[in-house]
């Protein structure tokens, strides 16, 4: 069977999650918008993950609030969830995975940003990985690849090892170098629109590595953050949303917001994407929504 996942934590340790219960020959990494609109050829061999439902797949499991769900039956499972992972280890309640309940409780933490000032200035462990395979972070590198391997790495080793292996160790020390210099970023390329800071990366081409909560200390006085930027090959822009994680005064429900783009996620954080010509003109109305709480 293939899984189809998302290129994040929560994909990662589903991906663990599944293969470890089912045979699974492939994994392929897309994006949910890819799947709404059906650019993703699916079938009944197909897992699908983290994802929005497709009838032709074979298994589905999700944890979005604002998922449309399918008409009749169907194989796997939902629920509101605080990752995708919590509802994958839950469906099969197995001993075989007892040994990643560590992995699955950081990822809980992690993918619905229930995080410490200390995880975002000082990340370790779980939440460091997740933070270097994020693709908002920008690491680079062949990131397909370093997300298959790191499938097997945990699978097969300890946590602790994993995060020691040379590779990690490299990207780890990348990561710490560049914070400052992501810092100073945000700070020259974000305005402030009351309590909603926008970003916008769209006119830079070389932007810094960075951890993507960082925009919260960084303004402190803002409840919720809009993070523009440029989608594969400048085909499509990607709006980014999130409550602040130390402000929770925000009462936009992100997920539905996003929904009416096409796009979808949680009340607190979530994204779509947009064509081009009609960018900034939805980019003027979410933030002024935002601004409005």
């Amino acid at each position: 069977m293939r899984l189809v996942t998302r290129g994040d934590l929560d994909g990662l340790t589903a991906a663990v999650l599944i293969t470890e219960m089912e045979q699974v020959d492939e994994i392929l990494l897309v994006h949910p918008q890819d799947v709404t609109e059906q650019k993703v050829e699916i079938t009944a061999d197909d897992i699908l993950a983290n994802l929005p439902y497709d009838p032709r797949s074979g298994m589905w499991f999700d944890h979005h609030a604002h998922t449309i769900m399918p008409e009749g039956e169907y194989q796997g499972a939902y629920a509101v969830a605080p990752s995708v992972a919590r509802v994958i280890y839950d469906y099969y309640a197995s001993d075989k995975l007892k040994r990643f309940a560590h992995l699955v409780t950081e990822t809980d933490r992690f993918d619905s940003a229930d995080l410490t000032r200390d995880d975002i200035e000082n990340p370790q462990d779980v939440i460091l990985l997740g933070f270097l395979i994020d693709p908002r972070t920008g690491m680079g590198g062949d990131f397909r690849s370093q997300f298959n391997s790191l499938v097997e790495r945990i699978r097969t080793k300890s946590l602790t090892t994993v995060i020691n292996d040379v590779d990690i160790r490299e990207q780890t020390t990348a990561f710490r170098r560049d914070d400052q210099n992501f810092r100073e970023f945000l700070l020259a390329h974000s305005k402030v629109h009351d309590k909603v800071v926008v970003t916008d990366f769209r006119g830079i081409e070389n932007v810094p590595v960075g951890n993507r909560f960082l925009i919260y200390s960084t303004f402190p006085d803002c409840n919720v953050s809009l993070r523009i930027q440029w989608g594969p090959g400048k085909k499509l822009v990607a709006l980014n949303i999130g409550h602040s994680i130390f402000d929770r005064s925000c009462t936009v429900d992100v997920g539905e917001l996003c929904r009416n783009y096409g796009g979808g996620g949680h009340r607190g954080a979530g994204g779509c994407v947009l064509r081009p010509r009609a960018a900034n003109l939805a980019i003027k109305i979410v933030t002024e929504k935002l601004r409005k709480n």
